[in-house]
């Protein structure tokens, strides 16, 4: 006798008894780009419903984030003040050092993470020291280290290298550790491809590179085995929580990651995947509640156990 299948599917109440996939508000994180100055909000016009905030602003954007259901956000910094060696990414007076600490200081339980990159600060927008137009990876590891200690001491609950340094995880670990912030812990981006979906979010950060792209310190995205490399590593080398970005491109790699490692994993629906949607669903050629909502469950189901999305805010809504 053969089963059947759709007596499973129907009734909602049915479908949800059954359902092997639940999205939950604690699945999600939301980004917040925090710039300098008072009283302003800059709307992000590749990312609709999306801004900018000084700090006076971001508190009561994360204010109404938490009313929602929100736990949990990252922070970026997008700052006016650049050089050639990321002294202001590295200053406990720095732009993401004052937003931690206003927000621990209003709302003592949110989680605070805090992007450790130097691309934002640094002149000529690449992730690390340049030398002869060569990014310097040994010399970037004790600027990354610094900053990590800054957002630490202004009491970030993790901080989240998104750099692609080798063996950034390590000494950001060692860092931390001395100078008495072991139990800061590390998200790290273990597995961030090169990758076209980044657009919107460098136009966000004013981080586009001044000059080639960042193929030679992200992953190639023909790559798959590579991600399981660089994973291990981040795990030997103390990462709490490790990071796949791009995301519905890569569930792939999401599911291979968690048949494979332990750790908590996190997936990045990034800036380019959420410009897509809200595009489509502003010219009305697709449902935006129900097509972000598929898209988030499809994460989950794929195996993240965290979901970092700029849909975030209009989930808790949803959900």
């Amino acid at each position: 006798m053969q089963n059947r299948y759709r007596r499973l599917r129907r009734t909602e109440a049915i479908r949800q008894l059954v359902r092997e996939t639940e999205l939950n508000k604690r699945d999600l994180i939301q980004p917040f780009f925090v710039i300098e100055g008072k009283s302003k909000s800059e709307p992000i016009e590749s990312m609709p419903g999306i801004s900018r905030f000084t700090i006076d602003c971001l508190l009561k954007e994360v204010e109404s984030y938490i009313k929602l259901g929100g736990t949990t956000g990252l922070l970026f910094g997008v700052s006016s003040k650049k050089d050639f060696k990321g002294v202001h990414a590295c200053s406990d007076e720095g732009l993401i050092p004052k937003a931690v600490r206003a927000l621990k200081k209003n709302f003592p339980d949110f989680l605070v993470m805090t992007d450790v990159c130097l691309c934002s600060y640094l002149e000529h927008g690449h992730c690390g020291i340049l030398k002869d137009k060569t990014i310097d990876n040994d010399a970037s590891l004790p600027v990354l280290g610094m900053m990590a200690v800054a957002h630490a001491q202004a009491g970030a609950d993790f901080v989240a290298p998104s750099d692609m340094m080798d063996f950034r995880v390590r000494h950001i670990r060692d860092t931390l550790d001395q100078n008495n912030f072991q139990d800061t812990g590390i998200l790290s981006y273990a597995v961030k491809y090169a990758s076209a979906f980044y657009g919107p979010f460098r136009e966000a950060a004013y981080s586009a590179p001044e000059f080639g792209d960042r193929k030679t310190y992200q992953m190639d995205f023909a790559n798959s085995r590579e991600a399981l490399k660089e994973a291990r590593q981040d795990v030997e080398e103390g990462a709490d929580i490790v990071m796949v970005k791009p995301a519905l491109a890569y569930l792939d790699i999401v599911c291979n990651l968690r048949r494979k490692l332990t750790v908590p994993l996190a997936a990045f629906h990034v800036s380019g995947e959420y410009a897509m949607i809200k595009a489509a669903a502003q010219k009305k050629w697709v449902d935006e509640q129900n097509i972000v909502l598929e898209s988030l469950t499809s994460i989950k189901r794929a195996g993240a156990d965290i979901i970092l999305t700029y849909h975030a805010k209009d989930a808790l809504r949803w959900l």
